[in-house]
């Protein structure tokens, strides 16, 4: 295993922590997860709901400067909106806060049927008009519904859109969040110059064509690459047998040491964040230094983070 650098591998970084309505009486304060890692400076705490982007603003004027809050209405929660109606408002309300750095997660999930599809893409365009008129990032999650996330994104002068949507498809400032697609649906949203972000599903990735294909042939650029924890989803289960022993021999003793202490199965934390970058650095071929630098900067300049 290879010696600890004497540099932090991560200067300042960019956590996209998932908040969930079951989670949040169990988050971490961030005080406690500095003394886990300090290469973990920042954290970005995602509202998928109307409640849970309520909580993720509270949080962020709990610990300013630190925390940073998204707001967002995910594909599963779609159909909350068409019930009630009027918790629109309050969330337009919560997306306007400056403490609030992007719209999202939202988009298309074809995978489970928590909403309909004609909801979801309501919804969806819904966000991607707010995030237009507050010039605001956005976060997409995406499942088995590719297509029809390039065409809401691409299409301009519809109803439901405003006029200035296919100004938006070239501001670069669209994130495909948590992706675990193929080589080729990789390369449709690097066309189109998004950001995408990874995840420890490197670790459950065994296709021919997915996630580690795409880093092993150099085919994502670091400036289109994002790191994100999905806490407390996608642990980075550095021990699966079918991790390549090149990437776990990239680990270093440190951030194994973070990982194994802090993070489990059912609860994966902020300080799992540097070894995720180790082994994105392993498949690439590249220092990990480089990787964390790079996704660092990615972060600030596309959220407006202070340093």
């Amino acid at each position: 295993m290879p010696e600890q650098a004497k540099n932090p591998v991560i200067n300042t970084q960019l956590v996209i922590a998932a908040l969930t309505q079951q989670a949040n009486s169990q988050i971490i304060p961030p005080h406690e997860v500095w003394v886990y890692d300090e290469r973990v400076q920042k954290i970005m705490v995602p509202g998928t709901s109307v409640k849970s982007s309520k909580e993720a603003l509270r949080l962020t004027r709990i610990y300013p400067g630190i925390i940073y809050s998204t707001a967002g209405i995910h594909p599963h929660d779609s159909k909350s909106i068409i019930e009630e109606p009027s918790t629109w408002h309050e969330f337009e309300v919560i997306a306007s806060a400056p403490e609030c750095v992007a719209i999202g997660p939202c988009g298309l999930d074809y995978q489970r049927d928590f909403s309909e599809p004609c909801t979801q893409k309501d919804i969806f365009e819904r966000q991607l008009k707010l995030a237009c008129q507050l010039q605001k990032p956005i976060l997409i999650h995406e499942r088995s519904a590719q297509e029809d996330v390039l065409e809401i994104l691409s299409k301009a002068g519809s109803v439901r859109c405003i006029q200035s949507l296919a100004l938006f498809y070239h501001t670069e400032q669209i994130i495909i969040r948590g992706f675990m697609g193929t080589t080729e649906e990789a390369l449709k949203y690097l066309q189109r110059d998004y950001y995408l972000s990874l995840t420890g599903y490197l670790c459950k990735d065994k296709s021919d064509t997915g996630v580690r294909k795409l880093l092993e042939d150099g085919r994502l650029p670091l400036e289109r690459l994002l790191v994100e924890t999905d806490s407390p989803f996608m642990y980075p289960n550095t021990r699966a047998s079918k991790l390549p022993q090149h990437v776990k021999t990239g680990l270093t003793e440190r951030s194994l040491l973070y990982l194994h202490r802090y993070c489990t199965f059912q609860r994966n934390e902020p300080c799992s964040l540097p070894a995720i970058v180790e082994m994105i650095a392993a498949f690439m071929n590249k220092k990990p230094e480089d990787v964390g630098l790079a996704t660092a900067f990615n972060g600030l300049k596309l959220f407006g983070l202070s340093q």
